[in-house]
């Protein structure tokens, strides 16, 4: 029976200073991975090295922009730089800044929503699988959306652009299978975040609406992200690939 233990493994974190993201680095630390954290904010990133590090992990803090391709690159360069390996790759970093109807969004919007949540992670997840191969493969893991899978109404970029990045998970997999990678998705369905606490406060009804979407009737909490990610980053999940864990608490059994 494998045991979740990363020693000795390098983890990537997109969008990784705060919410489900933050959860998922202090996660990965205390199973024994050093970990890259990467957002916008330099600032963020370097309080939760500091967490890290007190956990007797090193850290790298750096400032990225999920949807800009030379700030991807930077990011990767940065981390075999530091590194010197990359072994654990989570496309976590998303946005979702517009809830309303389709003839309402604007061409504008939707490049930036497809930019982040889809192009970033194919750019970067295609860029780290060689550098990968080259020490023995790794563990890619996109987070998409339940969103991506039952698509809401009023939603359809987010939607579309994590349906979209779901596909792609499975050519990922099958493209790099060979090289010794393997690429899953997990597709969270409620979770308490910054973005999902934010709904909460301005819009009516929603987190009744949100509890009772599910067979739980509850809003998880951040670090129950944490199991789906260890297990697909892990070696416990060595004969998984091109699957797509759910965290919903039975959405889409409803």
């Amino acid at each position: 029976m494998h045991q979740v233990s990363l020693h000795g493994r390098v983890a990537l974190v997109t969008g990784g200073s705060r919410g489900l993201g933050r959860a998922m680095v202090l996660g990965l630390a205390k199973a024994g991975a050093d970990v890259v954290i990467a957002s916008r904010k330099l600032e963020s990133c370097q309080q939760l090295a500091t967490e890290v590090e007190a956990l007797g992990r090193r850290a790298l803090p750096f400032a990225a922009h999920a949807g800009r391709m030379e700030s991807l690159d930077a990011l990767l360069d940065a981390t075999y730089a530091h590194f010197g390996r990359l072994d654990i790759l989570i496309n976590n970093a998303g946005t979702n800044p517009v809830t309303a109807g389709l003839s309402d969004l604007t061409p504008e919007l939707f490049e930036k929503v497809f930019a982040v949540n889809t192009k970033g992670p194919w750019y970067l997840a295609s860029r780290a699988a060689p550098r990968m191969a080259s020490h023995g493969g790794g563990s890619i893991i996109n987070i998409i959306s339940v969103g991506g899978l039952k698509p809401p109404a009023y939603q359809g970029f987010y939607a579309g652009s994590k349906a979209a990045l779901h596909a792609m998970t499975k050519v990922m997999a099958a493209e790099w299978a060979s090289m010794g990678i393997r690429v899953n998705a997990i597709a969270p369905g409620s979770f308490h975040s910054d973005m999902l606490d934010a709904a909460l406060k301005i819009l009516p009804g929603y987190e009744e609406g949100s509890r009772n979407a599910s067979l739980q009737k509850r809003i998880a909490q951040t670090e129950e992200i944490v199991g789906p990610v260890l297990y697909l980053a892990s070696d416990m999940s060595a004969f998984t690939t091109g699957a797509t864990l759910v965290a919903d608490g039975g959405y889409l059994v409803l």
